[in-house]
């Protein structure tokens, strides 16, 4: 019961930093693309450029993904673990 509180707790703080105040469920996908052991980067803003604020390393939870970025390329808002941030789609796989 405290884990469903907490991962909601998560999904409040995260849905409204969604571009265009779209609040999707969250996803688990998994890191797909990337040499083994390799962890994808949680960046703060979805640029190459940005602050890393997290890795992922198997899994995560997807809140939705934009290509409204400066370099046109699409970013997923992610939960794993603590970090909250942005991932590259690209390097993200939805669980099946």
């Amino acid at each position: 019961m405290r884990a469903r509180l907490i991962v909601l707790a998560g999904f409040c703080f995260v849905a409204p930093l969604i571009p265009g105040g779209a609040a999707a469920e969250p996803e688990a996908y998994r890191i797909s693309g990337l040499p083994p052991g390799e962890p994808l980067s949680i960046r703060a803003e979805p640029d190459a450029a940005s602050e890393q604020v997290g890795e992922i390393r198997t899994r995560a939870l997807v809140f939705g993904c934009t290509n409204d970025t400066p370099s046109r390329t699409t970013w997923c808002r992610v939960k794993a673990g603590r970090a909250v941030g942005w991932a590259r789609r690209r390097y993200l796989a939805p669980e099946q």
